[in-house]
C-alpha cells in the first residue's frame, strides 16, 4: 500500500465531507482533543490504545492517523511492534494481517525522518 498517497486521498475526502457536516466535525475535534490530553496516561500511551482499536476494527485510515501520530510522539519501532504484538493476540488472524500493515505505515512514516 502507498500509505502516502492512501492518507493523502483519505485526508481529501474527509475535508469534503467537514465542510457539509461542521458542526459535527467541531464536536468531533473537540472530543479528540479531550481525550488525547495528557493526564493519568500520556498522548502517547492513548495512541497506541487507538492503534489497537484501529487494528482490531480493521480500519486502514485509523491506523494511517494513528501510526503517523506515534511517530510525531517519538515512538520507536520495537515500542509499535509490542503493541501490535497485543494487538494481534486480542484480535486472532485479522488482526495479525493489520498490525503487519500497521508496521508497513510505521516504516514509511518514519522513512522522512
Amino acid at each position: 500500500m502507498d500509505w502516502k498517497s492512501f492518507m493523502a486521498d483519505t485526508e481529501a475526502s474527509i475535508a469534503t465531507f467537514s465542510k457539509e457536516v461542521p458542526q459535527t466535525v467541531k464536536g468531533f475535534g473537540q472530543m479528540g482533543q479531550a481525550a488525547k490530553a495528557d493526564g493519568a496516561l500520556s498522548e502517547k500511551t492513548k495512541e497506541f490504545i487507538a492503534l489497537g482499536i484501529a487494528v482490531a476494527t480493521r480500519c486502514d485510515s485509523c491506523i494511517g492517523f494513528h501510526v503517523r501520530s506515534l511517530v510525531r510522539l517519538g515512538a520507536t519501532r520495537e515500542e509499535l511492534c509490542e503493541a501490535l504484538a497485543m494487538a494481534t493476540y486480542m484480535g486472532g488472524g485479522p488482526s495479525y494481517a493489520y498490525s503487519a500493515k500497521a508496521l508497513s505505515a510505521y516504516d514509511v512514516f518514519t522513512a522522512d525522518d
